[in-house]
């Protein structure tokens, strides 16, 4: 089978174009910028794999010399779960999601990054991967590896469950849009996921994580917090770049970790 004829409909690459390097961890953001970024900035000898679909795809290696994919899995779980499902089939086993969310609690500030431990799963895509009371839940030993990354770097974290819900705006409770009419069952929902104890919202990490129970491969996820739903609905943009930058240096420093152990 050639290159070509080997390459996922998605994706846009397929084994033979990773062959030479035959990668088995891929850091994934939902900002085809942002995998860009941490190809260009963070990896070296990085060269695009595809420009497909806006789902852009870069194949480099760590400071250790393991080669890693930089991919981009769209906004949302069914993006996401087409982009993972092809990940898997050319050989991808551990899959750090490297995002952004909101918070919903007072101590956890824009700027710092959530590393979450599991999900409040409400997400129709993982609807089809597992029943609802499948448990969402990252690696364990993948979330020491992104605490102890965040540790070493300095980086303000927090650690806990996050609420991974389908849409941006009604779903996570936001009324300056153009419906402010909730449904109601919506209404309140973030405080009583407040109560629950439940750090922050994001739209992907349920769905990954019960796609690595269901496939079996590791799982993670950090995200860096750009919004503080305590305060308002906005994205806080003065911290975005802050935030992001913070996230994508944890994920990195926790691949070289879990790499290197793999080694």
């Amino acid at each position: 089978m050639t290159s070509e004829e080997s390459r996922l409909y998605h994706i846009g690459f397929g084994r033979a174009d990773v062959a030479d390097a035959q990668p088995s961890l891929a850091l994934l953001s939902g900002d085809p910028n942002r995998a860009r970024l941490i190809a260009e900035r963070f990896l070296h000898d990085a060269r695009s794999l595809s420009e497909n679909r806006g789902l852009n795809s870069y194949l480099g290696w760590l400071p250790n010399g393991v080669p890693i994919i930089s991919a981009t899995s769209g906004m949302g779980a069914p993006s996401l779960s087409i982009v993972v499902n092809e990940l898997v089939q050319v050989g991808i086993r551990t899959i750090i999601r490297v995002g952004t969310c909101g918070s919903i609690q007072d101590h956890v500030r824009p700027g710092s990054v959530v590393i979450t431990s599991a999900a409040l799963c409400r997400q129709g895509a993982a609807d089809d991967i597992a029943p609802r009371e499948y448990p969402a839940a990252a690696d364990p030993f993948l979330t020491v590896r992104l605490v102890e990354a965040a540790r070493a770097l300095g980086v303000e974290h927090h650690v806990g469950i996050t609420a991974s819900v389908d849409t941006f705006f009604e779903g996570q409770e936001r009324v300056a849009s153009a419906n402010p009419h909730l449904l109601r069952w919506l209404r309140g929902i973030t405080e009583e996921y407040r109560h629950l104890n439940i750090l922050n919202y994001e739209m992907e990490s349920g769905t990954l994580f019960k796609m690595a129970g269901v496939y079996g491969f590791a799982a993670g996820c950090v995200c860096g917090v750009i919004a503080q739903r305590t305060t308002g609905e906005q994205i806080v943009m003065d911290a975005k770049s802050l935030a992001v930058e913070r996230a994508v240096q944890v994920a990195v420093a926790a691949a070289q970790m879990w790499t290197q152990a793999a080694v």
